[in-house]
């Protein structure tokens, strides 16, 4: 079956974080279907992440985290999607938020005791930005020293075992006017509190709960950036390169499972003559999701993209394509099974289910093609609001 060229070989002493990975997965699988039938977070796999010190796999080893190049950590998240795509994609909401922390540490940000808390506690980071765009939501008032800040963010993916929320909020300024607020807010703090309301057709294991901020202090210090609200920011440009591909790696992985269980199962249906046409196309669809995600990774170049509207956007265009390529993969994985897929215990109409979790993260479909279709007329990409 086609596959994607491994990452992340060992060189010298470095942590072979593909192995690792492999290890993992294997682990993690047995324990999949138990937590897609309960809807219960990963808790185990995420302790067996902690041990291995996967948290801060992608933090420069001179900052004390283990090394993984930007590719090493696609790689490693493609894997552990194959084991278990719902510890693999909260996984890779932290791991994005490190990542594009580390791409402001190249560029001299002063960011470096955030990287080594994460390496020495092994602080799991938890991400709202999916969620909140170019927008943001919740409220905020002015006090002495920082702001208050009020709101509901959704898609909180490794919740239960967060250790910072990293968020924004939108606040009017009396000066600049509409802007948007960014910061982090530690998990435990006064008025912070984690729903359990994660109940979804896929992905029922990643803990995406809503976290409640209810009059929450955020210091001034620690707001770390601030921007015009509802417009197109650079920020965005970085966030696209250097998370996006990280994100599409799990779907990827998941899609990749589910065609080596349709490939086995196959091999029993050989008589059916429709049997090689179906496996045929799911071939076809899964070296176009694997071509879609090797292309982001390659626009990322290991943090040394340009940082572009032009870079966003043909990441952008490939998340869509690789969104869509995995579920059709999928797809054509049950139907070249048969009806023995559709039973639970077969494992594949879980990896179906999970796979379609893909099309909402950002951009979904149709917003990419009016971001796209923008950026061709010359236009700014994000409409201005009537």
């Amino acid at each position: 079956m086609a596959t994607m060229v491994s990452a992340g070989k060992e060189q010298g002493t470095r942590t072979n974080w593909e192995a690792v990975a492999r290890d993992l997965a294997a682990r993690f699988s047995a324990r999949a279907a138990d937590h897609d039938a309960d809807d219960s977070f990963v808790a185990e796999n995420y302790a067996a992440l902690r041990e291995r010190r996967v948290f801060s796999a992608g933090i420069p080893t001179e900052l004390g985290g283990g090394g993984a190049s930007h590719r090493e950590l696609c790689t490693m998240l493609r894997i552990l999607g194959q084991g278990c795509g719902s510890t693999a994609l909260a996984l890779s909401m932290h791991t994005h938020l490190v990542a594009t922390t580390v791409w402001r540490w190249k560029q001299g940000h002063p960011v470096e005791p955030l990287l080594r808390r994460v390496s020495d506690q092994q602080l799991v980071l938890i991400s709202t930005g999916g969620a909140d765009w170019l927008e943001s939501s919740g409220s905020v008032e002015k006090v002495d020293g920082g702001y208050r800040v009020s709101a509901r963010k959704i898609f909180c993916s490794g919740s239960p075992a967060g250790g910072l929320l990293v968020t924004s909020a939108p606040y009017d300024d009396p000066q600049e006017g509409p802007m948007v607020l960014h910061f982090a807010v530690p998990m435990d703090g006064t008025g912070v509190t984690v729903l359990d309301n994660w109940r979804t057709m896929g992905m029922r294991g990643t803990g995406s709960n809503d976290i409640m901020l209810e009059n929450v202090f955020v210091p001034e210090t620690a707001v770390s950036m601030r921007r015009p609200r509802g417009k197109w920011h650079p920020f965005f440009a970085t966030v696209c390169a250097v998370a996006l591909p990280l994100v599409m790696s799990v779907y990827l992985g998941v899609a990749e499972a589910a065609c080596t269980l349709a490939a086995t199962s196959g091999k029993k249906r050989a008589a059916d003559p429709n049997v090689p046409y179906l496996l045929g196309e799911m071939e076809n669809a899964l070296v176009a999701a694997e071509m879609a995600v090797q292309g982001m990774i390659d626009l990322c170049d290991d943090y040394a993209f340009e940082v572009s509207t032009q870079t966003a956007n043909a990441v952008l265009i490939r998340k869509t394509i690789a969104a869509n390529a995995c579920i059709q993969a999928a797809e054509k994985a049950l139907a070249a099974t048969g009806g023995g897929g559709f039973f639970r215990s077969s494992g594949l109409e879980r990896m179906l289910r999970d796979v379609h979790g893909g099309r909402f993260h950002p951009l979904q479909e149709k917003r990419q093609h009016l971001f796209t279709g923008r950026l061709t007329l010359g236009l700014d990409p994000i409409a201005p609001v009537s």
